[in-house]
C-alpha cells in the first residue's frame, strides 16, 4: 500500500470520477467525487460495503426505505452495507464526495445523518480543530480545521482519505512535499509520518474519513510519543 495525492479533477457536470483508492494503489478505502446534473435521479447500491456521503456543493433529497432526508452542503451520511438508495438533485445540481469502506464492521448497521453546523467543536494537535460527522460503524468522517500554523510530523494508526475542502497547503511525506488545494485528494496509510501544511491567509478545512474509527486526534510523534 502507497500514499497517493491526487491534484484536482475538473468537476464533470454528471457521473463518479474515482479518487484515492485501489486504482491509485490505496486499498482501505475507496473514495470518489459523484456529480448530478440539476434536476437527476441516481439510484445506488452500497451493496457489501458500508458507505460515507459528504455534500459538497447544490441541493437534494437522499431516499432510502421509507424515510426521505434533505441534502444541502456540509451534510455527511453514513450508510450501512445492502442499503439501497436514491440521490435526487435540486436546481442548482449535486456534487458529493464518496466513500466506500470495503469489509465492514458488523456494527455498520443503521443510517445517519448529521449537519457539520450541528457538530461541536474539539481540540487536536497544535490548534487544530475538528468535527465528527460519521462515527456509527466502521469509520470516522469529519472536518478538519487546519490553521496556518505548521504541525510538526506526525503519523497516526490509521487508514485515511482526505479530501481538501477549503485552502492551499502543501502535502509532506516521504521527503516530498506535494502541492494541495480544494478538490486534492490524498490515500494515507497507517504510521506514515507526515504533515499537512496550511500555506495560506485563512483556515484550511478537510474531510477526513479513516478506518478503524477512533479519535482524529489520536497522533503520534515520530519517535511514538503521543502528540496529543
Amino acid at each position: 500500500m502507497t500514499l497517493c495525492v491526487l491534484p484536482p479533477a475538473a468537476p464533470a457536470s454528471s457521473g463518479e470520477q474515482a479518487a484515492a483508492g485501489p486504482q491509485a494503489g490505496f486499498e482501505p478505502l475507496e473514495q470518489s467525487v459523484l456529480s448530478l446534473r440539476p434536476g437527476a435521479r441516481h439510484s445506488r447500491d452500497t451493496r457489501d460495503a458500508e458507505e460515507i456521503l459528504f455534500v459538497l456543493h447544490g441541493t437534494g433529497e437522499l431516499a432510502f426505505g421509507s424515510q426521505r432526508h434533505e441534502l444541502e452542503p456540509e451534510t455527511g451520511a453514513d450508510l450501512p452495507p445492502g442499503e439501497q438508495y436514491e440521490l435526487a438533485a435540486g436546481e442548482a445540481g449535486l456534487r458529493l464526495v464518496c466513500v466506500r469502506v470495503p469489509e465492514p464492521e458488523p456494527a455498520a448497521t443503521t443510517a445517519t445523518l448529521r449537519r457539520v453546523a450541528d457538530q461541536a467543536s474539539q481540540e487536536a494537535t497544535t490548534d487544530r480543530e475538528f468535527r465528527i460527522v460519521a462515527d456509527a460503524g466502521s469509520v470516522t468522517a469529519f472536518v478538519g480545521y487546519i490553521p496556518t500554523v505548521r504541525a510538526p510530523e506526525h503519523f497516526h494508526t490509521y487508514d485515511e482519505v482526505i479530501y481538501v475542502l477549503e485552502g492551499e497547503g502543501r502535502f509532506h511525506a516521504e521527503g516530498e512535499a506535494h502541492p494541495v488545494g480544494p478538490g486534492t485528494c490524498i490515500g494515507l496509510p497507517a504510521r506514515l509520518v507526515h504533515c499537512l501544511e496550511n500555506t495560506g491567509p485563512g483556515v484550511m478545512r478537510v474531510l477526513g474519513v479513516f478506518r478503524p474509527a477512533g479519535s482524529p486526534a489520536a497522533a503520534y510523534y515520530p519517535d511514538g510519543t503521543p502528540a496529543h
